[in-house]
């Protein structure tokens, strides 16, 4: 099973994002474009993991207090272009309890510098480099979520798994 951790977005969210993606299409950028319902931040990629009931049990021990994330930027990694998010250290300490609890769990994940942002476009083609402005659009984050990847002849699909609530004790709940 193909997992990772995420924040999942809010419907305002997803709306300002769709809106970029649209100012990407009016440039006449090309691409594969992420849908609506795959649009999230990915703070740890598991890969390939057998066992998501050792994930969440890991995630059991994440203890954070819900906060805001604000869009802030865009950019790209060669031909993947991204929202950025501007950079809070409460997201930055989120992602090491994350991969921390991963790590202390024997869980092997994705080591690569976090760099918080959104994939809005992969493999994008274009004659002249887009210029796009980033919505101000902000959101709560109340939740981190165990994510699972499969990947079908529409393209790849993402399902919640479980999640952890921010508290001073997660809730945890396992979707099957």
């Amino acid at each position: 099973m193909r997992l990772f951790i995420a924040i999942n977005l809010d419907d305002n969210f997803k709306s300002a994002l769709t809106s970029m993606q649209d100012d990407l299409r009016s440039q006449h950028v090309g691409g594969n474009y992420s849908p609506i319902e795959n649009l999230h931040i990915t703070l740890a990629f598991i890969g390939e993991y057998p066992d998501p009931d050792d994930v969440m049990d890991a995630l059991a021990g994440i203890d954070f207090e819900p906060f805001d994330i604000t869009l802030d930027g865009f950019g790209n990694f060669g031909d993947l272009f991204w929202a950025g998010l501007a950079k809070t250290e409460v997201l930055s300490s989120l992602v090491k309890k994350s991969r921390h609890a991963l790590a202390d769990a024997g869980i092997p994940y994705d080591r690569k510098k976090f760099t918080p942002h959104i994939t809005l476009l992969r493999k994008a083609r274009y004659n002249k480099f887009p210029e796009l402005k980033t919505r101000q659009t902000s959101m709560k984050v109340t939740s981190v979520s165990l994510m699972r990847s499969d990947f079908g002849k529409g393209g790849v699909r993402y399902t919640e798994v479980g999640y952890a609530k921010s508290t001073n004790k997660p809730a945890l709940e396992i979707k099957k």
